[in-house]
């Protein structure tokens, strides 16, 4: 085999280019486009028409396709009708209580997390009896069953149930859901009346005011089991009406069978029947969707009786609470009756003058609660009564509730639930007002400040008259920085940060963030208020997102500084990064925003250490590289390396990082070759090879192999490019001789794969470039390329592969190429091989040797192969170098055609390559060599 002469094919590149280009085809553009949509037209066959003929076709006079499977339902398409239908079933719902509406689910976590206690807590269990079960068969005598029901509910008010004292409020909690979970078994097993006896217990419970501070949680608790009672008798009635056939959704009383309404009917006597009024009122209510079985007007004529009830209960905290609970069940079933929710709010307002009875004011005492506690205690019921009365109000009605307010006087409780409950475009409108009515109330009973906290949130979600704002922030700030706590001064500076944003400039927002300083720095307060501060930093970026406006501000990094804590502190960086990568359009060149962004950049850099995960380093490393892509110092290239230069002892720890800044200082020697039209000064020649120079002394740094081996061989092109040689040279070998040091596997996204497709990917890469790059004249005759194939020779390569002949193979198109008297490409002012060489015949002698040696070594491990019996490989590889001498070699020569021929035989011995396959493949290689 060694015997074989290589000779390469003379190419006419041009020539070549000429003739494979495709045949350019006139296109009228009114009649097609690529892009344009394709019309189907519905050809319909006659009826009673012999096979195989058709009627005329008839295209629609629309322009919009016809979609031929959707035609065929007759706009009958199940699924489009499902989705509409569910769409106007949303529609239609959404027309009383929308997305808008707060859900009382999101309310229920919040109370239960606000109100605990450290108090012990007491409970009464119900103990349960057989005679909760179903009846007998034998005991169907109507009076025996009413007779038995009766007692059984007489059994609970008589003492069926066991007190359990001392209960934390974790255990309290648990005993709670038991009560739920005994309510579900009792349903399940068809103990009606013993479900009934636990619903009403837990109801009592809600008349306990023993630990007053825990009462919100408590109310959370227990009506949570009403609530699963009332579900659970209407989906009961629901069943019994939906048999034999379903019941529709919008069902009237009509629709309901007799069944049904004698049992609906039934457990309203059950619950009527109750003794005290407030277990009676709650279940009452838990129960209200059920009236809609019995009359049309049910509810409507049940809410206000349950609301004139209400006034029969003497504790004013219990009484408020009642009200909330019938506001969010009214809410829910008949959100359109707001005459009945309105005067619950009125009779509301007429109990608050209870509060300071002799009754209330002795519990107080007994149970050591001060008065501004025990009102924060009506927050959650008095602010979901108002919400449901705000809700898509008319402003005539609010207004009118904002009066009484006024009326009633010195009342800042209720003041600040109505602030937060009312729109806040009414609040905002109308703040001035509000301003008077919070100066009016009395300190002692509930914070002014806190009422400021309310009126912010109002005015930064919607705009106050423009003539106001300035007097509405100055009114508010006078308050709040006259308070001495420094949480409860952040908790309400951190809201009026926001309006200040929104309707201010860098001058007021400056003065705020100083106040802030002012009293969070004594003591480390800081310290304590990460939250808010947090929030005061996303506020400014919300509404500032021009950099030099907000690193001007005198303030700003002093505030930054509060962060203390480290993952506070990256936290914030990386909020600011965030913002600034996505709102800096235009590169920058500032050297405000520059120094800041840099020593922010670096509080996120210097964050990382060897307990860093690796995706923490690549989120963070992408901020930073987001930075730096936006610096940019225009036709000042020296600037901009040194800024790079800075960079690369600043970011050292984050490699992706440090591969951005060498491609950046790349892409800075390409722009510099650009603006010199290739053609490079003494000047710029000494900056481009100092550009060169930065990264030679940076890939070093890297720790991945495969992004060494890439910057060198890209940063070797670019120095080509700029017509840096001895650079290029330095790079280039410098990758070659890296070659040895590829692990046989590497990681890849955390799993561990074999590293010898990259390589060869590389390896390939790197023979392209080989083509322009010119011989030293002091190392020999092709010695970048032969000191490559030395490296290869000497690689440890996976058992059974056959990479190192496929580069072998990859090598033949690269040396003749170089055989020809014009190359392929060429890099302007750079002189190639076929400039240096001219076609001198030692060069192509030297060409042509290598190229033998390589097909020698090639053909050998053919061999090796077929001893192996590894048939596939052979096959597949005999039909590579088939391709290459087909493509590139002379096969005028009689050997090398022999050769050919001989591997397309032994590619296709053993059945694995299809000949019309490869026949389609020679075609199309021979087609453009004509």
């Amino acid at each position: 085999m060694a015997a074989v002469q290589w000779r390469s094919r003379g190419r006419n590149y041009e020539a070549e280019l000429q003739r494979c280009r495709p045949e350019a085809a006139l296109v009228e553009f009114g009649d097609y486009h690529p892009l344009k949509s394709i019309m189907v037209t519905d050809t319909k066959t006659r009826r009673g028409a012999r096979k195989g003929s058709t009627s005329s076709s008839s295209s629609s006079s629309s322009s919009a396709p016809l979609d031929p499977l959707s035609s065929m339902l007759d706009g009958t398409d199940p699924l489009s009708m499902f989705a509409a239908a569910s769409k106007w079933e949303k529609e239609k719902e959404e027309e009383v209580v929308g997305p808008d509406f707060e859900s009382w689910s999101l309310k229920r976590g919040e109370i239960l997390a606000r109100f605990t206690t450290t108090e012990k807590l007491s409970i009464n269990l119900f103990m349960g009896s057989d005679r909760g079960k179903a009846p007998s068969p034998g005991s169907s005598a109507v009076s025996e069953k009413v007779r038995t029901r009766l007692e059984e509910l007489d059994d609970l008010e008589e003492g069926s149930q066991r007190e359990l004292l001392n209960l934390s409020q974790q255990d309290y909690a648990n005993r709670i859901e038991e009560l739920n979970q005994s309510l579900k078994e009792a349903w399940a097993s068809d103990q009606k009346v013993k479900a009934l006896k636990i619903v009403i217990q837990c109801s009592k419970l809600l008349s306990d005011t023993s630990v007053i501070q825990f009462y919100p949680s408590k109310f959370v608790l227990i009506t949570d089991i009403l609530d699963t009672f009332g579900r659970l008798v209407y989906d009961r009635i629901w069943t019994m009406c939906s048999d034999p056939r379903p019941l529709p959704d919008s069902f009237t009383v009509d629709d309901v069978n007799d069944t049904a309404k004698e049992t609906c009917l039934n457990w309203f006597f059950k619950i009527a029947s109750i003794r005290e009024l407030l277990p009676r009122l709650y279940v009452e209510a838990a129960i209200l969707k059920c009236n809609c079985f019995l009359n049309k007007c049910g509810i409507q004529e049940t809410l206000p009786r349950l609301t004139a009830m209400i006034r029969g209960i003497g504790d004013p905290l219990v009484a408020a609470y009642t009200r909330a609970y019938l506001c969010r069940v009214g809410m829910e079933v008949a959100p359109h009756l707001k005459d009945s929710l309105n005067r619950n709010f009125f009779d509301l307002l007429g109990s608050f003058r209870q509060i300071s009875s002799e009754s209330v004011q002795n519990q107080l005492v007994l149970q050591r609660v001060e008065v501004p506690e025990y009102l924060t205690l009506y927050s959650p019921a008095i602010s979901w009564i108002l919400q449901c009365i705000a809700y898509r109000a008319p402003e005539p009605l609010l207004t009118e509730m904002m009066e009484r307010c006024k009326k009633l006087g010195n009342n800042a409780l209720l003041l600040n639930s109505v602030m937060r409950a009312f729109r806040p475009e009414f609040v905002a409108g109308r703040a001035t007002d509000f301003i008077g009515m919070i100066k009016d109330c009395d300190e002692a009973g509930f914070p002014k400040h806190l009422l400021f906290g309310s009126l912010g949130r109002s005015v930064a979600c919607a705009d106050p008259p423009e003539s106001e704002r300035l007097t509405i922030l100055n009114e508010a700030w006078k308050v709040v920085t006259k308070v001495r706590s420094p949480q409860d001064y952040i908790n309400c500076a951190e809201i009026w940060v926001e309006f200040t944003c929104r309707h201010f400039s860098k001058r007021e927002v400056n003065t705020v963030l100083a106040d802030i300083i002012k009293h969070m720095t004594p003591d480390r307060a800081f310290e304590d208020a990460y939250p808010q501060l947090q929030s005061v930093i996303r506020k400014i970026l919300t509404y500032f997102h021009d950099f030099s406006v907000l690193f001007s501000m005198e303030r700003f990094l002093p505030f930054l500084d509060m962060f203390q804590k480290d993952s506070v502190r990256v936290e914030v960086c990386r909020s600011i990064m965030e913002v600034f990568i996505k709102h800096q359009v235009e590169p920058t060149r500032d050297p405000v925003i520059l120094n800041a962004m840099l020593h922010i950049c670096k509080t996120m850099h210097d964050s990382v250490n060897a307990l860093t995960v690796e995706d923490e380093k690549r989120s963070l490393a992408l901020l930073i590289i987001g930075f730096i892509r936006m610096v940019c110092f225009g036709r000042d290239f020296e600037q901009q390396l040194s800024f790079c230069v800075e960079a690369r002892a600043t970011f050292c720890n984050l490699e992706s990082v440090m591969v951005q800044l060498i491609h950046t200082v790349n892409q800075l020697a390409m722009e510099t070759s650009r603006v010199m039209r290739g053609s490079h000064s003494r000047k710029t020649a000494a900056f481009v090879r100092a550009c060169a120079a930065y990264s030679f002394i940076t890939i070093p740094s890297l720790s991945s192999i495969f992004s060494r081996l890439s910057l060198y061989l890209l940063s070797g092109q670019v120095a080509l490019a700029n017509q840096c040689l001895s650079q290029a040279d330095a790079f280039l070998k410098a990758a070659v001789s890296l070659l040895p040091e590829v692990p046989r596997s590497i990681s890849v996204e955390g799993k561990l794969r074999a590293s010898e497709s990259f390589l060869l990917d590389f390896i390939n890469n790197f023979l392209a470039t080989l083509l322009v790059v010119p011989d030293h004249p002091e190392h020999g005759v092709l010695y970048l390329v032969r000191g490559l194939l030395n490296m290869i020779q000497d690689y440890t390569w996976e058992d059974n592969s056959d990479a190192k002949v496929r580069v072998y193979v990859s090598a033949l198109p690269l040396l003749a190429a170089m055989s020809q008297e014009t190359y392929l490409y060429s890099i302007p002012k750079v002189d190639s091989n076929e400039t240096l060489y001219g076609g001198d015949p030692k060069f192509l002698l030297e060409i042509n040797k290598l190229s033998e040696t390589l097909i020698g070594q090639v053909l050998d491990h053919l061999k090796g192969l077929g001893r192996d019996e590894a048939t596939r490989r052979q096959g597949a590889l005999a039909f590579s170098l088939f391709g290459v001498l087909l493509a590139h070699g002379d096969l005028r020569n009689n050997k090398l055609s022999q050769l050919a021929v001989n591997l397309w035989n032994l590619s296709h011995k053993h059945g694995y390559c299809e000949t019309r396959v490869s026949l389609s493949y020679i075609n199309k290689g021979l087609k453009c060599p004509k």
